[in-house]
C-alpha cells in the first residue's frame, strides 16, 4: 500500500472537514426555526399571592433585535400571538435593536400593538445601550411603551397587590435592585425584570422577589439534544434557557424573537412565554 504523504492527509483532511461544515449548514438550513413562533406555557406558585390574583396571567418577549436578521412580519405574528393569549400584563425584556438604530422607529409602533389589561412595561438590554440608549428608549416611550429603570410599579387586582421592578441592563447599565424595590412592602411578592439572567444569583438574595424575567441569552439560538448551546454571552451562560430555581426565587430565562450573530435557530424557536400565578 502506498504511503500517505503530508500534503495528501491535508487534502484529505480539508476535504472532510469542509464535507461536513456543508452537511451541518445544509441540516440548518433545512431545520431554521426562525420564523416559527412558539408558545410556552407555565404555572407558577407564588408564595404571599393574594387570591384575588389567582390565575393572573403575564406575557413575556424579549431580544427582538429587528433588522438585519429580524423582520417586522416576525414581530407582528409575535404581537399577534401574544394578544390571542389575553394576558392581564406584558413584559418585554430587552435587546429591541442590533446593529441598525433607525429600525426602532419601526419596531416600537409594532410593540405598541400588544394589549393587556394592566399594560406592558420594558426594560433595556446591552444592545440598546450599545447602539444608542438615549435613541431606543425614547422611542419606545414615545410609543406608549413604559421603560422600567431601577424603579417599579405597583400592580393591583381587587384587593390583591403585585409589585412589577424593572432594573437597568446589569451588563452595561447601572442595576440597583434597592432602588427599584424602595415602593415594595415586604408582604407583597415583586416580579423583578432584568436583561441578563445570571444576575439572579443577587436577585434572589432580597426575600421579596418572587420572580425573575429575563432574556439575553437567546437559549443560544442553537442547541443540540444532550449537549446545549454552542455559544452564550456573558452574563448568559449559568441561566441560558428556560425555567430555574434560584434559592426561593423563580427564574425564567426567554429564549427571545430575533436573531444576532447568524439567522438559524435550532431546537431553540423564538418564544412567547405565559406565565399563570397561582397559590402554592
Amino acid at each position: 500500500m502506498p504511503s500517505l504523504n503530508r500534503g495528501n492527509a491535508l487534502k484529505i483532511t480539508g476535504s472532510v472537514l469542509g464535507g461536513s461544515l456543508i452537511a451541518v449548514t445544509g441540516f440548518l438550513a433545512l431545520n431554521n426555526e426562525s420564523s416559527q413562533i412558539s408558545v410556552s406555557r407555565i404555572n407558577l406558585p407564588v408564595k404571599n399571592l393574594h387570591p384575588a390574583l389567582e390565575g393572573y396571567k403575564i406575557a413575556q418577549l424579549s431580544d427582538f433585535h429587528i433588522y438585519p436578521y429580524t423582520k417586522p412580519e416576525l414581530i407582528k405574528k409575535a404581537v399577534e400571538v401574544t394578544n390571542m393569549l389575553d394576558p392581564d400584563l406584558i413584559v418585554l425584556t430587552g435587546d429591541y435593536v442590533w446593529r441598525n438604530l433607525g429600525a426602532v422607529a419601526i419596531l416600537a409602533p409594532i410593540l405598541a400593538g400588544l394589549n393587556a389589561s394592566h399594560g406592558v412595561f420594558s426594560v433595556i438590554g446591552n444592545h440598546d445601550i450599545w447602539t444608542n440608549l438615549d435613541v431606543v428608549r425614547g422611542t419606545l416611550r414615545n410609543a406608549g411603551l413604559p421603560v422600567l429603570e431601577n424603579e417599579g410599579v405597583m400592580i393591583s387586582r381587587g384587593k390583591g397587590n403585585m409589585y412589577l421592578a424593572g432594573l437597568e441592563d446589569a451588563w452595561s447599565g447601572r442595576p440597583n435592585l434597592k432602588t427599584a424595590l424602595a415602593g415594595c412592602p415586604p408582604e407583597v411578592p415583586a416580579v423583578v425584570l432584568v436583561h441578563e439572567p445570571d444576575v439572579a444569583d443577587v436577585i434572589c438574595l432580597d426575600p421579596r422577589v418572587t420572580l425573575q424575567l429575563s432574556g439575553h441569552s437567546h437559549g443560544g439560538q442553537v442547541r443540540l439534544p444532550g449537549f446545549g448551546a454552542f455559544v452564550l454571552p456573558h452574563l448568559g451562560k449559568k441561566y441560558d434557557f428556560s425555567l430555574y430555581r434560584v434559592r426561593d426565587m423563580w427564574l425564567y430565562t426567554n429564549r427571545g424573537i430575533g436573531n444576532i450573530s447568524v439567522p438559524f435557530r435550532y431546537n431553540c424557536a423564538p418564544e412567547v412565554t405565559l406565565f399563570s400565578l397561582h397559590t402554592p
